[in-house]
């Protein structure tokens, strides 16, 4: 029996990508399984998550449906700071014990950390003020948490792939349509102190997404000048001003103005072919081609 946990060989994948098995692209693979395009590639290059197939022709990169529960394991596991070089451990494990002391293995790790950085924090506390001995436990009673970068980062790229998980529900529910709109918002919201103009242009670029399907014009709009807007700054990713222009395309067509939507589709389609990278134009492509214009 075949150990789910182990990534495909590069021979068994391509034989079974030749058979025409359930394959995703990998655009549609990173945002089912909350992994990034850059974060996929890099782990096929590794041997942590090897894909089922590639194309010999245009390079593009196929994954099966299998692949998606050991995708989404490795991100929960680069969340958790697992090292790469123990995550492919932990892949090829033989059974579940083994895979339990190499984590176990890790949170000793983790708490070794946690106890140096509390006494650091203890001695801080004390150069900083001598008289004050309570320092790290002087908390407003009425303060909120402070989230640190990195779990915003974790919670924006979450609620970001919950949206695509939402728009990609055939029978959403109108309280599925609060929340694709929520989580939309929440998403570039957190992205606001922590992000580049890259990650802003992508939350607006959602936003605008999530309120085409609805029939809401006007935002959906709005939302997309603000990507374009961000867009225009980023320099080396001619994938993201296309989305851009992609998204407009998609929100003005909501409006009805047929025209603008055209014109916007048309730069899209122009923007895209300067991008060198077959992925990138793989993903954009499949976007423009959606759309109602």
């Amino acid at each position: 029996m075949e150990n789910p946990w182990v990534p495909a060989s590069p021979s068994t994948a391509a034989s079974r990508g030749s058979a025409g098995a359930d394959l995703f692209s990998i655009g549609e693979f990173a945002r089912l399984c909350g992994l990034s395009i850059g974060a996929l590639r890099h782990y096929d290059s590794v041997g942590v998550l090897v894909p089922a197939a590639v194309d010999g022709a245009t390079s593009y990169r196929r994954y099966r449906r299998e692949q998606l529960e050991t995708a989404r394991w490795v991100a929960q596991l680069r969340e958790l700071e697992v090292p790469l070089e123990e995550i492919r451990e932990v892949l090829a494990a033989d059974d579940a014990r083994q895979r339990r002391d190499l984590l176990v293995r890790h949170r000793d790790r983790v708490r070794a950390r946690v106890t140096r950085l509390h006494r650091v924090l203890h001695q801080l506390g004390h150069v900083i003020d001598p008289s004050d001995h309570h320092e790290e436990n002087d908390m407003s009673d009425t303060a909120g948490p402070e989230l640190d970068a990195a779990t915003q980062k974790a919670l924006a790229s979450a609620l970001f792939n919950r949206c695509w998980e939402l728009l990609e529900k055939t029978d959403r529910t109108p309280a599925d349509d609060d929340e694709l709109v929520n989580a939309a918002h929440a998403s570039r919201y957190l992205w606001t102190s922590i992000g580049t103009p890259r990650h802003l242009a992508i939350g607006d670029w959602q936003i605008a997404r999530a309120y085409s399907p609805l029939g809401r014009g006007e935002p959906a709009v709005h939302h997309a000048r603000r990507c374009l807007d961000h867009a225009t700054q980023v320099s080396d990713e001619p994938w993201l001003l296309a989305s851009a222009y992609e998204g407009l395309a998609r929100a003005y067509a909501v409006t009805g103005d047929k025209a603008a939507a055209g014109e916007w589709k048309a730069k899209a389609q122009t923007q895209i072919a300067l991008d060198p990278d077959p992925d990138n134009r793989e993903i954009v492509e499949r976007d423009i081609d959606s759309l109602p214009v």
